[in-house]
């Protein structure tokens, strides 16, 4: 616990995380493996035991399931689907890699019917569909030497998850299909691949990239919930936590979150609301199952690195909360910013963001357009959806035909 300890007394987002409160049943402890040979492909006994059994090959699909272990130890979870549910496309389907955001895990992709899921329609268009899980979520709890019940397991941010997590998982795909990958994030997914292509990684394995909701950018979240818990400390939550692991299940998490809850001006009576804008288009089962199968646990240090972009305006590695600590991690006393004009102007992009988006505000993703401005203008298609808020981009059920077809297109398009 000595590093929480000597973490900086700096402002956190926890409109983030809002959906911890719920009173949901948590999940069953998680065993501790060793780890297992790059790109191995693994199979689940119980038709309760991996995201495969209990999410796609009950609608017909076939799944794969694979774990890959990243250059620090971590052990991704990876799901496969190699075809649509009635096969076809060919022996060559172009790959495509599914990236979630923070707190939840690769079934975000798997919420609604086949034929309005993400993952599924992706599938039954002739596409190669790998969906990855991040360390710390439900299937991807496991390190080669660090116990998840430790201290050192959660001592991670954003920045390792584009250094380590996301070199990872492109490179299974790519070797395991030969070709290079289009790339879809949501959210978080969005932040790690633009921090990523800003520093020239992954480029050379990456085919195109959709970005729904980018948060590159979070000065102007419009929540009330986000405003009121963006008062909160560091060193309170981690006085009154005492915990590495910032656990959606647990009792100290949901207590702080019910007080953020209660104070004026705070309505958390609809929490997917009150965390993303009025979504226009959920239909009231799927959010049912998603608010069964999420939210899931992210490290506290992320999360701080989260509010870090929200209080600083800019978009940069993790601040350690002094000239000293930052001088012996970068070799200077701020943390280095990552410069999104060194994407590649060649990079084919497709941006998406709503008009109702409270996290994903529309100045925030007009702040990063504005990055991208000299970007080829046929390489960036923007989608703008007047009615959508953040959820509708991944659970909604217009989401087929006003965003993925628009998507698949887009993929098709690129040569």
């Amino acid at each position: 616990m000595a590093a929480l300890r000597n973490l900086p007394s700096l402002g956190i987002n926890l409109s983030l995380v809002a959906l911890i409160i719920l009173a949901v049943e948590p999940y069953g402890s998680f065993g501790f493996s060793r780890g297992v040979p790059f790109g191995s492909k693994i199979n689940y006994n119980g038709a309760g035991n991996g995201m495969c059994a209990s999410a796609v090959t009950v609608h017909g699909y076939k799944c794969q399931e694979f774990e890959v272990t990243t250059d620090d130890g971590y052990i991704i979870s990876v799901q496969r689907i190699p075809e649509g549910r009635v096969g076809g496309g060919g022996p060559k389907r172009p790959p495509v890699l599914l990236q979630h955001g923070v707190l939840v895990d690769g079934v975000t992709w798997l919420q609604n019917s086949p034929a309005q899921s993400p993952a599924m329609i992706l599938a039954d268009n002739g596409f190669d569909v790998w969906i990855s899980n991040i360390r710390g979520t439900r299937y991807s709890r496991r390190h080669v030497t660090l116990d998840p019940n430790s201290a050192d397991y959660w001592n991670w941010t954003w920045d390792d998850l584009v250094v380590h997590d996301l070199p990872a998982l492109v490179d299974l795909v790519f070797k395991k299909t030969g070709q290079k990958i289009h790339y879809i994030g949501h959210s978080m997914g969005t932040l790690m691949a633009l921090a990523a292509f800003s520093e020239g990684k992954q480029l050379d394995k990456v085919k195109s990239a959709a970005l729904l909701s980018p948060v590159a950018y979070l000065s102007h979240m419009t929540t009330a919930l986000g405003v009121v818990a963006a008062r909160a400390f560091v060193s309170e939550i981690t006085t009154i936590f005492g915990l590495a692991e910032f656990n959606p299940r647990g009792e100290p998490v949901s207590n702080f979150l019910k007080a953020l809850c209660a104070q004026a001006g705070v309505d958390c009576y609809d929490l997917i609301t009150a965390l993303t804008g009025k979504n226009c288009c959920l239909n009231a089962t799927t959010v049912e199952h998603f608010l069964k199968n999420e939210p899931q646990s992210t490290s506290t240090k992320n999360l701080i690195h989260l509010s870090q972009t929200v209080r600083d305006g800019v978009l940069s590695k993790y601040d350690y909360g002094s000239n000293d600590f930052n001088q012996a991690h970068y070799g200077e006393t701020k943390p280095p910013r990552y410069n999104l004009t060194n994407i590649p102007h060649d990079l084919p992009l497709f941006l998406s963001y709503g008009g109702q988006d409270a996290l994903s505000d529309v100045q925030d993703v007009e702040t990063l357009l504005d990055y991208l401005k000299y970007h080829d203008v046929d390489k960036l298609h923007v989608q703008y959806i007047k009615d959508y808020a953040h959820a509708d981009f991944i659970i909604g059920i217009t989401a087929k035909d006003i965003v993925y077809n628009q998507i698949i297109s887009f993929f098709r398009n690129q040569r």
